[in-house]
């Protein structure tokens, strides 16, 4: 069987992402690979979280990347594609009108989906099949305006939810207190009845992160909460220019990482968790494994 190519786009809060993959069932190892990822930091939280909608500048640059994404999508020759939009969106009043034009100058429909829909794609990356069915696991993807939690025992998904706690948010002073709370709180209680919970990180902040701390086994994929502690504490002293020559980082990512620090730390604080496991999946891979689920299930009815 030839490779097939699917395609996800994932508008965040930060940044915009195009991932393609091919799937190629006669293979021993991997099924999917990834043929292109490209991520442009748009940055649609800097307008939907202070003004409440998205700047007519950077509608324009939305679409100016969404044609330039139809284009890849058609040379890699891609069957299928879904395109997400999530918290930044979710705000902004005008996202309607963005996205009908969006789909009118190029035909990719995009859906603005709530919080609940977002942590379940990324559950959708089949990450349960990776997980002991003794253990309990909170499953954290920490994004530019919303944070998902998704609480997994006995190898089943037993809750998900979002929160309005978000990277660009902490920049822009636009977290509510109770926000950050209900947060808090949730997972205290899932701490309380489930102990030596297992946190499982996800996003473009806390691969960074793990990269750059001081990790002795980086093929574990383990996190430990005071490595991030002691690397939190530095990047704190630079400015975000200064974390950018330091570290290598793009300049998003200077400015976004110490919030995703203390977002995650804050998790492992209410969790109790001294370790966080740091497996490379996020929304686009959800998408995609989503994807290709709906084909088998539509080819085994047909």
């Amino acid at each position: 069987m030839e490779k097939v190519n699917y395609a996800a786009i994932d508008i965040g809060s930060n940044a915009v992402r195009l991932l393609i993959k091919s799937v190629n069932e006669d293979a021993n190892d991997e099924l999917f690979t990834k043929v292109l990822l490209l991520r442009v930091p748009l940055r649609l939280g800097e307008d939907a979280f202070t003004t409440g909608e998205i700047s007519e500048v950077k509608a324009r640059k939305l679409l100016r990347l969404i044609k330039a994404f139809r284009q890849l999508m058609k040379i890699f020759e891609v069957v299928d594609y879904r395109a997400c939009a999530t918290s930044a969106m979710r705000d902004a009043r005008n996202s309607k009108e963005i996205t009908s034009k969006i789909y009118k100058k190029t035909g990719i429909r995009i859906e603005v989906i709530d919080g609940q829909e977002e942590a379940r794609i990324v559950y959708d990356n089949h990450i349960e099949n990776l997980l002991s069915r003794e253990k309990n696991y909170i499953y954290v993807d920490v994004g530019g305006g919303s944070t998902e939690i998704s609480f997994i025992s006995g190898g089943e998904l037993r809750s998900s939810k979002s929160y309005n706690v978000g990277t660009v948010r902490m920049l822009k002073g636009s977290v509510k207190e109770e926000d950050f709370n209900a947060l808090r709180q949730d997972i205290e209680a899932i701490a309380k009845d489930y102990p030596d919970l297992i946190i499982i990180g996800s996003g473009g902040n806390i691969n960074k992160l793990f990269r750059l701390a001081n990790v002795k086994d980086k093929k574990a994929a383990i996190l430990p909460v005071e490595s991030l502690q002691k690397l939190n504490a530095v990047l704190k002293q630079y400015t975000p220019k200064e974390r950018r020559r330091q570290f290598k980082l793009k300049p998003d990512r200077a400015e976004v990482i110490v919030p995703a620090a203390e977002i995650f730390l804050e998790v492992a604080r209410q969790a109790q968790s001294k370790h966080i496991w740091v497996p490379t999946i996020g929304l686009a891979d959800g998408i995609i494994d989503n994807l290709y689920t709906q084909r088998l299930e539509k080819e085994s009815k047909a």
